[in-house]
């Protein structure tokens, strides 16, 4: 008996795999495009080598030409399955090969054809032609030479439309551009802005763009920031990566340095390139290398016209002024703490709080001052309080006169001013019924004033006003004893010991003061010289702090008091108390002033140096005459 069942049952699978089996394209499909044919010599684009159904042993030779530089290519493969009329299934295998180039030279070149080899037949791709311009070419990428028609961008009418959703629009940092030879590891300086008004904020970035291991950073010398005021805004003590895609290619982008930079005078300044030493990879493999960053230019705008008179160009920002007073009714002889509050968005550390000023019946005492950062999405802001000591002198109803702070806000384009309302202070009589107080009280006097203790009795209390009394025998008078005598002679000769010690001790101190002053202005005098060394070189900043330390020491040798804390005013009552002439004074407070400006202003002028140092010069040879 024949057995039918197996024999059909295997036919049967022979047909349904024949059913499924996939229809191969008759000829392999091999073609590249490039996503624009219009690029300049720091953009990237993108170039496409497409292949759709080459057996698995096909071999791909990509474009090479010393006309572009390849920065990044990777593989993709999928496979698509169609069915159509009820038939077959057909199945494509495609596989993409996607490079980014860049151009190495302006002008036109072309793109080589890419070669697919399979079975002893080598197919080639059309050429295509690009033309490459200096500079950035602008303009959107789009398919080009032998690419296939793609769809609509179905979004792309609502790329320019503003965030409905946002409350305050993000400046971010400039994209940065890869360097020639070191596309896989450099370092790159930006700034969120390069257009700003005197005393706005421009926040720099230094980063690492890295598709490489990085194991630490070494050094890290940032540039020279000469004309800026500069507040540290953020500086990890680690490393710690984002992704980021630059020109199409991905990088591990490491944050090492943020700063807020405040420009303090118009113009184009300068920002030199920063340096970082690298080491990448891991343990023994490690490898050493050295980058160096972009230079940056950022163009600073004057303040307009129409500023209020007496304005400086640190009031800059957005700001609101107010005023703390501990109390309003005080008896005479307790002081009063008033603050000057100025908080807002700007440089916080250079702006100067109005002057609070009184009538004459309030002593106002020279005030401390604080301040608090607290910055915000990278922008620089916070409070600096001023607190002043206000001592009455005499009973009565006063007012403190209101305050006024004018600015410039940069974000409106417009001048506004900042105000306080006028604050009224009671004096009354205290318990004494004093009505008035002597006018030469110190601050340490005020404060005693303000702790002390009024009407509490002693700890012994209240005492007996009568002793009792016993009654002894006449003895023999002092002088008659023997010790009488060297009890007088004693303190007269303990008090010329103590006197001759005294003395001695005084000369001692003398001519040891004397010595240490003479070695002090030795020394001040030899700085000076060193800083005549630096006055031809290109760091100005150097110069200035030479010269500064340099008179600072040599005052304090001739005073023999420390100045450095001194404000100029109180620098200059104080060459004044010691019978300094006016005109040693002047010369003095310009060249502490002259420093000043040159450490912040940039004071890259030669002939301004030479006459900063010869002021200097004259005031220590004159000083005796």
């Amino acid at each position: 008996m024949r057995r039918t069942g197996s024999g059909r049952t295997a036919l049967l699978a022979v047909l349904a795999l024949l059913a499924t089996a996939p229809a191969w394209a008759a000829d392999i499909e091999f073609y590249q495009t490039v996503d624009r044919n219009e690029v300049g010599t720091t953009d990237t684009f993108t170039l496409t080598v497409v292949v759709v159904d080459a057996p698995s042993n096909a071999q791909v030779r990509l474009p090479e030409s010393d006309d572009f530089e390849v920065l990044s290519s990777s593989r993709g493969s999928q496979r698509s399955i169609s069915l159509s009329g009820g038939g077959p299934a057909v199945i494509q295998d495609v596989t993409r090969h996607v490079l980014t180039l860049r151009a190495a030279r302006a002008g036109r070149f072309t793109i080589p054809p890419a070669t697919l080899t399979v079975g002893g037949r080598t197919l080639r791709t059309e050429a295509i032609p690009m033309t490459a311009r200096e500079g950035r070419a602008g303009g959107a990428p789009q398919a080009q030479q032998g690419g296939r028609p793609g769809l609509p961008d179905p979004f792309r009418n609502f790329r320019n439309m503003p965030d409905p959703f946002g409350d305050e629009p993000d400046v971010q940092d400039d994209e940065p551009v890869i360097p020639r030879g070191d596309s896989d590891l450099f370092l790159r300086a930006s700034l969120d802005r390069d257009d700003l008004y005197v005393g706005e904020q421009a926040t720099l970035s230094l980063y690492i763009y890295s598709r490489v291991d990085l194991s630490s950073v070494d050094a890290v010398t940032m540039p020279k920031l000469e004309g800026f005021w500069t507040e540290e805004v953020e500086s990890p003590t680690q490393l710690t990566g984002e992704q980021k895609v630059v020109d199409g290619i991905p990088y591990r982008a490491y944050l090492l340095r943020r700063r807020a930079l405040f420009p303090v005078k118009a113009g184009t300044l300068a920002i030199t390139p920063a340096e970082a030493d690298i080491t990448t990879g891991f343990l023994f493999a490690g490898h050493r290398v050295h980058r160096v960053s972009n230079g940056l230019k950022v163009k600073v705008r004057p303040l307009p016209p129409g500023a209020p008179p007496n304005i400086s160009n640190a009031n800059v920002g957005s700001w609101r002024l107010s005023l703390d007073v501990s109390q309003t009714r005080v008896e005479l002889g307790q002081p009063i703490t008033v603050k000057v509050i100025l908080e807002g968005v700007g440089n916080v550390k250079n702006v100067t709080p109005p002057k609070l000023t009184g009538p004459a019946a309030l002593k106002i005492y020279e005030p401390s001052t604080t301040d608090k950062l607290t910055p915000n999405r990278n922008r620089i802001q916070g409070r600096r309080v001023v607190e002043y000591l206000v001592m009455p002198q005499r009973t009565g109803t006063f007012t403190l006169p209101a305050l006024q702070f004018p600015y410039f806000d940069p974000a409106r384009r417009q001048y506004d001013v900042a105000r306080t309302d006028p604050v009224t202070v009671t004096v009354e009589a205290g318990a004494g019924g004093v009505s008035a107080l002597p006018s030469t009280m110190t601050p340490a006097q005020v404060a005693d004033a303000a702790n002390e203790q009024k009407n509490v009795l002693t700890a012994g209390g209240l005492r007996p006003v009568r002793y009792s009394a016993h009654f002894v025998g006449p003895s023999q008078p002092v002088w008659m004893r023997p010790y009488f005598v060297v009890g007088v002679l004693a303190p007269l000769g303990l008090l010329a010991g103590v006197a001759f010690i005294g003395g001695m001790r005084g000369r001692l101190a003398t001519r040891s003061q004397a010595g240490r002053g003479r070695q002090q202005a030795k020394a001040a005098r030899k700085r000076l010289a060193e800083a005549e060394a630096l006055k031809a070189g290109a760091d100005a900043g150097a110069f200035y702090v030479e010269v500064e330390k340099a008179m600072v020491g040599f005052l304090e040798a001739q005073l023999g008091s420390p100045v450095g804390g001194l404000t100029r005013e109180a620098l200059g009552a104080k060459l004044a108390s010691a019978g300094v002439g006016e005109e040693a004074r002047s010369r003095v407070l310009f060249v502490l002033e002259a420093c000043d400006l040159g450490r912040y202003g940039g004071g890259v002028e030669p002939g301004e140096r030479r006459k900063v140092l010869a002021t200097a010069a004259a005031v220590m040879e004159g000083w005796g005459g």
